[in-house]
């Protein structure tokens, strides 16, 4: 486990690397935008300088805003996911601070699409490893674990202000570049982690008691045992399935590889649930 730590450790800062990158050598020269706090930030930090005078470093405004963000993620969400994002919080900022704002190309089209395939890359590098870039990701996670709220709409309302805000104080092209790297960013993380919000697992143990009782106690989430039959051993099992969202999605792996690591376990995308989703549902 102290191996697996430090891995992680090591991808989380890795993936805050790419951050500031796809930041600083790409889109914040272009005026064109990335997603979430991180595009907030930029958005304020072009506004003071543009139209201010004030120089203040995206890194430090991206900080300052995710400080409440973390606080309340402590709270509600945990400590260990909690402390891995401000671990990335906390790098992001010092590569931010450390790495030149300059522009490696000119073309306005290079640099949408390039800072959002670098950026998704250490945002889906970061989701993977269980953290997250703080931000939206934070309050992602405590509205999926407050009720199943459509979190996507979140996601969809907030980046559509950074879209029209840049339209409006600068060029409208500049919202239609933002959204290239939207959608690129987002395609790639989609391929490195994933983007849907419910994902259904369908995992074939030996071990399903213990496994039910671990994703209950840890997850709140509910599971359906059907047996099965090994194909190959023809031996007795289970398969449990288990609806969760994305942000679960690293914790529920850690769980299968802790109780049976010899389990079989197949994602798919949920685009709709009826029913109990979570363990309180049942009270109502």
């Amino acid at each position: 486990m102290f191996l697996f730590e430090i891995k992680r450790f090591l991808i989380v800062i890795i993936g805050s690397f790419f951050n500031a990158i796809a930041l600083n050598l790409f889109l914040i020269e272009a005026n064109v935008y990335a997603s979430g706090f991180a595009g907030l930030a930029q958005l304020i930090s072009s506004y003071f300088k543009d139209f201010v005078g004030l120089n203040i470093s995206t890194g430090i405004l991206l900080f300052l805003l995710n400080i409440p963000v973390i606080i309340l993620g402590w709270k509600k969400v945990g400590k260990g996911f909690t402390i891995y994002s401000l671990l990335s919080v906390l790098m992001m900022t010092f590569f931010l601070s450390v790495i030149p704002v300059q522009a490696w190309s000119s073309d306005i089209i290079l640099n949408a699409v390039f800072g959002g395939v670098i950026g998704g890359v250490g945002v889906g590098l970061t989701l993977k490893w269980g953290a997250s870039t703080g931000g939206l990701d934070i309050i992602a996670m405590i509205l999926s674990r407050m009720k199943d709220r459509p979190v996507g709409k979140y996601f969809l309302m907030f980046n559509a202000v950074i879209i029209f805000m840049a339209g409006w104080l600068y060029e409208p092209e500049k919202s239609l570049y933002t959204m290239v790297t939207l959608y690129v960013s987002t395609r790639v993380i989609d391929a490195i982690h994933t983007r849907h919000e419910k994902l259904t697992a369908m995992v074939v143990t030996s071990r399903a008691d213990e496994m039910i009782k671990v994703v209950q106690k840890r997850m709140l989430r509910g599971v359906t045992s059907v047996p099965a039959q090994g194909g190959f051993t023809r031996r007795d099992k289970n398969m449990l399935f288990i609806v969760i969202t994305r942000y679960e999605l690293y914790d529920l792996e850690k769980i299968i590889k802790e109780i049976d690591p010899h389990a079989f376990t197949n994602i798919v995308q949920t685009t709709g649930i009826f029913g109990f989703f979570r363990r309180d549902d049942a009270k109502v």
